[in-house]
Order: C-alpha cells, then sequence, then structure tokens
C-alpha cells in the first residue's frame, strides 16, 4: 500500500498500488494530494443551461402535437418541467453525496437494474411504438435502459479499479466485463433497444480501452459485436426497414425514411439563423419532434448557429467531465468520470446523426433538451456524480507522499520516481 497524499486534516489517504496500465496515475499522485473544495461551475453552469433550453426547445416542438392530443398546447413543457426540477434537485443532492459511498452499493444497483429490465421484457413493460422499453408506476414511465448505462459505468469503474494490473488477464480483465455487457446487451435488444445496447458496447469498450485491456482483445470482440450486429439486422423485419429508410431515403420518403426525410428537410429549411424561435413548421409533419427528433427542430427555428451552439455546449460538458476524470483523487472516480463522459458525448454523436440522417434510426433521446422524465433524471444524477468526483480533485504542489511504511520523501526522490514510473 502506498500513502496517496495527506488530506485536509492531515491524515494520509491510502491507496492500493495500481498496476503498470496507470503508472500516469501513479506518477501523478506523487506530486499531488486531494483536496475537498467546490464544484466545476463550468460544468454545472452548462448543464443548467442546456436543461433550461430543453424546456423552451420542449414548449416550442410540441405544442402542435399537445394543443391536438391533451387540448392543452402546454402539456408537455409542464411536465418536462417538473422533471427539470426534480432533475436539478437530483444532480444537487448527488453532487453533495461522496462518489465513494456508491461503491459498496455498485452490484444491488446492477441487480436492480437488470431486474428491471427483465420485468419490461415478460409482461410488465409499456409499450410504445413497437418497443416495451417503459415500466409505469402511476403517472411515472421508467425506463430501465437509460438507468442500465449509469449502473454499467459504475460497475466497470468498481472492477477495473479493484482489478488494477490484473486487467492485462484474458479471463480476470477481459471476459468478466463481457459477459455483464451481453447480459444487458441481450435485455436490451429483447425489448427491443438496439440503440442503448449499441452505446452499452461503446461505453465498454472504451473503459477497457483507457484501463489497459489488452488491444487485441479489444479488436476481435468488437468485430464479433459487429457481425453479430449484422446478422441481428438482417434478421429483424423492422430493423431491416430502418436499414432501407437510411440506404435510400429519397425512394422510401413517404414511407419507411419519412421522419428522417422530414427531419433533413428541417435541418435544410433553417439555413444559418433559422425560421425564428416558435415558427417552424415540421412541428406539424415530423413525428415525435418533441423527443428523439428535437435536434430537426432546434436546426429548422435556429438554424445552423443553434444547432452549433448546442453542440459547443455540450462539447463543454465533455471536455469538462474529461478534465475531472484526470484529476480524481483516485482510479475508481477517475473510471467514472471517464465512463460518464463517453455516455453523455456518443448519446448526443448518435442523436444528431441520427436526426440528420447520417445514421439510421436508433431512438436515442438528446441529454437534457428531449422530452422525457427518465432521461433527464438519471443525466443529472450521471452530472451530479461528475460534480461530487469533481470536489475531490488533485492539487499540484502539495506535500510529497510518503510510504506507508518508510519515512518521508524528499522532492527530488518523489521527482525521480515519477519520472521512473512514467517511463
Amino acid at each position: 500500500m502506498s500513502v496517496e497524499g495527506i488530506d485536509d486534516v492531515g491524515t494520509p489517504s491510502v491507496r492500493p498500488n495500481s498496476g503498470p496500465h496507470t503508472r500516469w496515475f501513479r506518477a501523478r499522485s506523487l506530486l499531488q494530494r486531494s483536496r475537498v473544495g467546490p464544484v466545476d461551475n463550468v460544468l454545472a453552469a452548462a448543464v443548467i443551461a442546456l436543461i433550461g433550453f430543453g424546456l423552451v426547445m420542449v414548449y416550442s416542438a410540441s405544442t402542435y402535437e399537445a394543443t391536438v392530443r391533451f387540448h392543452d398546447p402546454e402539456h408537455y413543457v409542464k411536465r418536462q418541467a417538473v422533471y427539470a426540477i426534480a432533475g436539478l434537485a437530483t444532480m444537487w443532492l448527488a453532487s453533495r453525496f461522496d462518489y465513494r459511498y456508491v461503491k459498496p452499493f455498485t452490484y444491488p444497483i446492477l441487480i436492480l437494474v437488470i431486474g428491471l429490465l427483465v420485468l419490461t421484457i415478460v409482461g410488465f413493460g409499456h409499450k410504445a411504438g413497437n418497443a416495451f422499453r417503459w415500466i409505469t408506476v402511476g403517472p411515472i414511465h421508467i425506463q430501465p435502459s437509460e438507468m442500465a448505462k449509469v449502473a454499467l459505468v459504475l460497475w466497470l469503474a468498481y472492477s477495473l479499479s479493484k482489478k488494477a494490473d490484473k486487467v492485462t488477464g484474458f479471463w480476470i480483465g477481459f471476459v468478466p466485463h463481457l459477459v455483464v455487457l451481453g447480459i444487458l446487451m441481450a435485455l436490451c435488444l429483447k425489448q427491443p433497444d438496439f440503440g442503448s445496447a449499441f452505446v452499452l458496447a461503446m461505453l465498454t469498450f472504451a473503459l477497457m480501452f483507457i484501463a489497459g485491456v489488452r488491444v487485441p482483445h479489444i479488436i476481435v470482440s468488437g468485430a464479433a459485436f459487429a457481425a453479430a450486429a449484422v446478422v441481428l439486422v438482417k434478421l429483424s423485419p423492422y430493423r431491416m426497414q430502418r436499414w432501407m429508410a437510411f440506404s435510400d431515403m429519397d425512394a422510401h420518403r413517404s414511407t419507411l425514411a419519412y421522419q428522417p426525410f422530414q427531419s433533413v428537410m428541417s435541418f435544410g429549411s433553417g439555413g444559418v439563423f433559422g425560421l425564428g424561435l416558435g415558427r417552424g413548421y415540421q412541428v406539424l409533419y415530423l413525428p415525435e419532434a418533441h423527443t428523439d427528433f428535437i435536434a430537426a427542430i432546434i436546426g429548422e427555428e435556429l438554424g445552423f448557429v443553434g444547432v452549433a451552439g448546442v453542440a459547443a455546449t455540450f462539447g463543454i460538458v465533455v471536455w469538462r467531465g474529461i478534465k475531472v476524470a484526470l484529476e480524481a483523487e483516485d482510479d475508481y472516480g477517475s473510471y467514472i468520470a471517464f465512463g460518464l463522459s463517453i455516455l453523455l458525448g456518443a448519446q448526443v454523436l448518435l442523436n444528431l446523426a441520427v436526426s440528420m440522417a447520417i445514421m439510421p434510426t436508433k431512438g436515442l433521446t438528446l441529454p437534457f433538451i428531449s422530452y422525457g422524465g427518465s432521461s433527464l433524471l438519471v443525466s443529472a444524477a450521471s452530472i451530479g456524480l461528475l460534480l461530487s468526483i469533481s470536489r475531490r480533485r488533485s492539487k499540484e504542489g502539495a506535500q510529497p507522499t510518503i510510504e506507508a511504511k518508510g519515512p518521508t520523501q524528499s522532492a527530488s526522490a518523489v521527482v525521480a520516481h515519477a519520472a521512473e514510473e512514467a517511463a
């Protein structure tokens, strides 16, 4: 065991030695110590801005449908406002909670999520479109696949940080993670939810790569997953329809490709500065304009400038998340921050790609902006965890690290050791 540093009350913070794959963590810890401070204000401000902007866009995109279906133009935005308030409260509470206390609940959380996924496919799921993705509890609709993404991040962070240098082994560092991924993916595909299954695979491979799992293992398994995805598409009629709509959208624009075609029309008609907030026409024609395809309404009403501004704001969130990961005081926090940042960035990129018909329809929401309680609450809780990790960040220029069984080292010895470990 090595002592990572001296905390604010003068107590050494002990941390197990990590493996070769985390040498940069250990080299950093020799010159830095942790401190408890304020949250990352830039990250918090960017997320709050996205949630507020999402309320505005949900109102603009849903007024027509809400009037037709519920005779209340504010039906969706009022519900989204409740979700937004609950999301902000969840984010604040999570930011005040020490993220390390989540570690003992890793397996209970994972088992709970698996149980909820099972319930959605055995008859307790609420059907919307062609999928059973929600569990209805009174007026509340819970989407377990959204929770599964965060649960997987927490479990991977726990497993990878615990195994340290053993992650390079095939049976210890690779197979267990692939097994858990396979279980979650199978449950998502059974709903069916191909988009969430794809995101789960991206998360797992990305975090295993960061942790130091052997690249050949990742490449071979990634190729196997890609081949399986092709087979699943060919064997599923509705997935084949989506692929046909994507590959020849013009020929199917009035049938299979109606939704992506109208979405592309929205972006095209918006131009550089858009038609103006609340002046879009595609809210009359584009199905689910306030949910999965809300980016198209942003493109039509606010133009390229609006879409670029949204993308830049998400870029700030991902950038600050990665910064939190690099400055975290332990591997566990770093893996969580990396995972949540990757999760957010992947969902944004996939949603925008689908809205612009760059990829086939996946059914993924735009975080913080699309209408929906499960997505907003889970995303807010994720940001709360990131903010919690940012409170316990590294601080340069600290006292040199000491060995648990030896005297305090000199600064030159610490630097030399750090250089040796980095090499």
